[in-house]
């Protein structure tokens, strides 16, 4: 399996290599107000894939907190919800009859 790993690893690391040589031409981005930058293609990609990335983190980082207060609430043995009947626990399940996995 590390085998397969490294060679997806190396596939995908190839075909960034062979894109940013590719594209080295000149790309000129302009924003407001007559402001400019020049710079390589690749970089310009590579900053617009990170700026994308960064602003779907923050975007999504208040569900993850909201999550994260609903998983510590419920958790609290205080709370009502938290003594609900769920799925059967690995201890409630002698020797004989273990729980098959995957269903």
């Amino acid at each position: 399996m590390r085998v397969i790993s490294r060679l997806f690893w190396a596939l995908v690391f190839f075909t960034l290599f062979a894109f940013a040589l590719n594209n080295q031409q000149l790309a000129t981005v302009r924003f407001f107000f007559g402001l400019s930058w020049q710079g390589p293609m690749v970089f310009v990609v590579l900053v617009a894939f990170g700026a994308g990335c960064a602003l779907g983190v923050v975007a999504m980082a208040p569900h993850w907190w909201r999550q994260r207060r609903e998983v510590k609430r419920l958790a609290d043995p205080a709370h009502p919800a938290a003594a609900a009947p769920g799925p059967p626990k690995a201890a409630d399940f002698s020797a004989e009859h273990p729980p098959r996995e995957g269903l």
